[in-house]
């Protein structure tokens, strides 16, 4: 195994569970946020020698946004209903109905607002840091933020979603 072989495995083995946890509040489904984890480290394996070694996860980030939007679009054209079912691991800590439902609540998103939500509310990333992951401006972000939020708040109540960014940082 190569040097390079090695550093790309010993990040998979360090990010892994984070990295699929970003997957999945992407994209709201477990299956296809593995296979979207599979296809970012799959796509970040074949450019690593030109992904930034000291701190790749960014990169990795910014595929797997940008391959769930491409296939929520690709979905929209195609107009397939995906059906939802709920991960097969436990939730972490917290009120599980209130996931529950804020998971559908982010599936009722469009995938740019839900990507600034899961960068910004439960990655903690600053708005700068998101925006470089999306690829856009800051001023997108707190554009798509202040949207989502309004729309979570609408769906939820605004204590509701209050207290779940305040859980998201816990």
């Amino acid at each position: 195994m190569s040097g390079s072989e090695h550093d790309f495995g010993a990040f998979v083995a360090a990010r892994a569970t984070s990295l699929l946890r970003v997957a999945y509040l992407a994209c709201g489904d477990q299956v296809e946020a593995e296979d979207l984890l599979q296809t970012a480290l799959e796509r970040t394996y074949r450019k690593w020698d030109r992904v930034s070694h000291d701190n790749p996860e960014p990169y990795v980030r910014r595929v797997i946004v940008n391959a769930a939007i491409s296939r929520a679009r690709r979905r929209a054209i195609l107009k397939i209903v995906p059906t939802h079912s709920p991960p097969e691991t436990p939730a972490p800590a917290g009120d599980p109905d209130l996931q529950h439902v804020l998971m559908e609540a982010l599936r009722g998103l469009p995938p740019r607002q839900r990507a600034v939500v899961v960068l910004r509310y439960w990655e903690d990333l600053s708005e700068t840091q998101t925006a470089e992951v999306l690829g856009c401006s800051v001023g997108t972000v707190k554009s798509q933020a202040s949207k989502a939020v309004a729309k979570l708040r609408t769906a939820l109540g605004r204590d509701t979603v209050e207290g779940a960014i305040r859980n998201a940082h816990a």
